[in-house]
């Protein structure tokens, strides 16, 4: 009898199901978008009800599409958009707000008082974290104050959760408040060395300990599916953010192994083994995943906006109908025709930092067309990534010989090539991209059994595409120049006390 892993995928702009066979291959994908909210500028909300139910719809169709017998389910593995914050109601499940997305900012006067405080320093030592509005805990504290619900929280009535934990809690039978050590580690809460949560920092965001979830391994039986969704009890057995989860699915198991997910933001991780490694150059340090009770962590580099980018020249700007477009348009032209665009929509993240900049085209001239836009948001994703691996490489003290990718914008080769020629090392592209689901599908997988340890787990990967640097050294120089003087008009462009 054949056995398959369901991988829910929730993501920012979509909630997915994907199902793979015993070999790690894609049997059926299902996906629904949903709405992105806007209240004011530089806020960013979800309807948690959305999520749940796009999730739940794309799980019933996948499997209804594919056809498998529900019996021949082993496992459920989920993984999510990391940060995005919810509190709901203990008995009723009733969200007390919308969701607020990790891309939200309205929490950055709450991480200047951290850091007027004093409490950089612990931060970075103990959450592995940088202060910024883009973790969970100043959204969470936000909440708590703004809807005045801390004696609630103090009594026990409330939950608070990321995305994982709200799922967990009602897709499962029994409701159980968890969330796994690799979204734990995103919220600023959290003691990446000690693996519990941090006092210090709870007292500083005003937060109690009564509604926080328990931190649980990221491969492991957390419940079982509720019988009415599918008609039988499937075990959740994997919890796991969605750029982790891109790493296991990369199989990037060694120390010093990288990978880069091109998604609606880009995300690159490099394994640094079962200690925790600090940075020089602004990443962070993060829990990879917890196996057995057992932490491997990752240095990480985030670009706020990446395929994002895309999709505000198809929604907003009207000059595109389809990303796939977006290839043959940027190679219409040469070169980008010193045209730059700094998509810092949100805030730019690693190994800059700055709440306060802001999206930035650079370069225009008369003869500047709709091709140079394009193209200049495509490059625009591959030189932030590029940042990224520079700062990695320093941290490390050694050049990138290999970049693993994925995600959706990875299938763009005009992309990969442009990264490969100013990162100067080769990009490998695996036959399946969607390594977020199947990280999620591989660790729920090892919890049942289906796979035994990781060496098997490793046989499964397979490597599509390799891409090598065309771009001559003064050429790459001239372009990374070109990049960082359009990022340094961006820079403090609100002021910071706005």
């Amino acid at each position: 009898m054949h056995k398959y892993v369901i991988a829910l995928d929730q993501g920012t702009t979509s909630s997915r199901a994907v199902i793979f066979d015993e070999q790690a291959r894609i049997v059926a994908m299902k996906s629904y978008e949903f709405e992105q909210i806007y209240p004011q500028p530089g806020w960013v909300e979800h309807e948690p009800m959305a999520i749940l139910n796009s999730q739940t719809d794309a799980l019933r169709d996948v499997v209804r599409l594919s056809g498998i017998p529900v019996e021949d389910i082993a496992a459920i593995g989920i993984t999510n958009q990391r940060e995005t914050t919810l509190v709901w109601d203990k008995k009723t499940g009733e969200p007390v707000y919308n969701a607020i997305v990790w891309q939200c900012r309205r929490t950055a006067p709450i991480v200047k008082r951290l850091c007027e405080d004093g409490l950089e320093g612990h931060i970075r030592e103990t959450t592995g974290l940088i202060p910024d509005a883009y973790f969970s805990g100043s959204k969470l504290s936000w909440l708590l104050d703004k809807l005045d619900l801390h004696e609630r929280a103090k009594n026990g009535e409330l939950c608070f959760g990321t995305v994982d934990t709200f799922l967990a809690w009602n897709l499962c039978e029994g409701r159980p408040h968890v969330t796994d050590a690799t979204n734990a580690s995103r919220t600023m809460l959290f003691n990446i060395h000690t693996n519990d949560w941090d006092d210090t920092m709870l007292e500083a965001l005003n937060i109690p300990r009564e509604i926080l979830p328990k931190v649980v391994d990221t491969s492991g039986i957390v419940g079982v599916l509720d019988v009415e969704i599918l008609g039988r009890e499937i075990p959740v057995a994997a919890l796991v953010g969605d750029q982790h989860s891109a790493l296991f699915g990369q199989c990037s198991f060694e120390p010093g192994m990288m990978k880069n997910t091109y998604g609606t933001g880009c995300f690159l991780l490099m394994n640094t083994g079962d200690k925790p490694a600090s940075s020089k150059s602004g990443l962070l340090t993060t829990v990879a995943w917890r196996l057995n009770g057992k932490c491997t962590y990752a240095l990480e580099g985030s670009v706020f906006i990446g395929g994002a980018a895309i999709q505000w020249l198809r929604d907003e700007m009207k000059i595109i109908e389809r990303a796939s477009e977006t290839e043959t348009i940027a190679r219409s032209l040469k070169d980008n025709g010193g045209v730059y665009l700094v998509p810092a929509f949100t805030g730019l993240g690693a190994p800059y930092w700055d709440m306060y900049s802001r999206g930035t085209i650079v370069g225009l001239t008369r003869g500047t067309g709709r091709a140079h836009i394009v193209r200049a948001a495509l490059e625009s994703i591959a030189f932030q990534s590029a940042d990224l691996v520079f700062s990695m490489s320093a941290d490390c003290g050694c050049r990138p010989v290999e970049l693993r990718v994925d995600g959706g914008a990875s299938a763009n080769q005009f992309l990969l090539q442009f990264q490969s020629d100013i990162l100067g090392c080769d990009v490998v592209r695996p036959t399946i991209i969607e390594t977020t689901a199947l990280g999620a599908a591989l660790l729920a997988g090892l919890a049942v059994g289906l796979w035994k340890d990781l060496d098997e787990i490793k046989g499964l990967w397979q490597k599509d595409l390799t891409l090598q640097p065309k771009m001559g050294e003064e050429q790459r120089k001239k372009e990374i120049m070109g990049w960082h003087k359009a990022v340094s008009r961006s820079l403090k462009w609100l002021e910071e006390d706005n």
